[in-house]
């Protein structure tokens, strides 16, 4: 269809607190010419080599850098900012990590803001309460995060319809994850691919 993007998440990895579905990352890297952001489990220098060795091209980090901050600063100096992805999941505004398990006391946009002072360029923000739901996504925070932190922010969870996409773009969002609507049929592949 002319895709060149995939965001696969390990949700077995996160529960594992380390990589644990490499082979399928690997069979998707070469089978095919996809760039792949890969996240889910990733709390090791090995996890991150294994990661790019088996075909990532970028890596998303959440659990790591709420939990680890030094950590997650000491990777984006390393390996590019480029390269790594600020996951930010949040519920009711507050980040939650370990495959959604656990959540802190910190608000999605201090957190964000935070990190791009300190050098990262990406960020993925996944509202859990809207993920999986096809009600929408959460316009107001976006707008928000990308108003008062000027990240290049990627849209996830409850995005639902074409329409969705465009606002969105509209409001200056760097990209749209999308899963849940492709599977259940709101969003039609060959449209998207027109509309990109």
């Amino acid at each position: 269809m002319g895709f060149k993007y995939l965001h696969l998440v390990d949700l077995d990895g996160a529960k594992a607190k380390q990589i644990v579905n490499y082979s399928t990352l690997e069979l998707l890297a070469t089978k095919t010419n996809l760039n792949i952001d890969f996240g889910g489990g990733i709390k090791s220098e090995d996890d991150i080599k294994i990661a790019f060795e088996r075909g990532a091209m970028q890596i998303t980090l959440g659990s790591v850098a709420a939990q680890n901050p030094l950590l997650m600063i000491e990777w984006i100096n390393k390996y590019s900012a480029d390269k790594i992805i600020l996951g930010a999941d949040c519920k009711k505004r507050k980040i939650a990590t370990n495959g959604w398990q656990k959540s802190c006391d910190i608000d999605v946009v201090a957190f964000i803001q935070e990190y791009k002072l300190r050098g990262a360029k990406y960020s993925i923000v996944t509202d859990i309460d809207k993920d999986g739901m096809l009600s929408g996504p959460s316009f107001e925070l976006y707008k928000e995060i990308i108003c008062k932190t000027k990240i290049n922010l990627f849209a996830s969870g409850g995005i639902t319809t074409l329409e969705d996409i465009k606002q969105l773009e509209k409001m200056g969002c760097e990209g749209a994850i999308i899963g849940k609507a492709i599977y259940e049929g709101t969003i039609n592949l060959k449209e998207l691919r027109d509309l990109c």
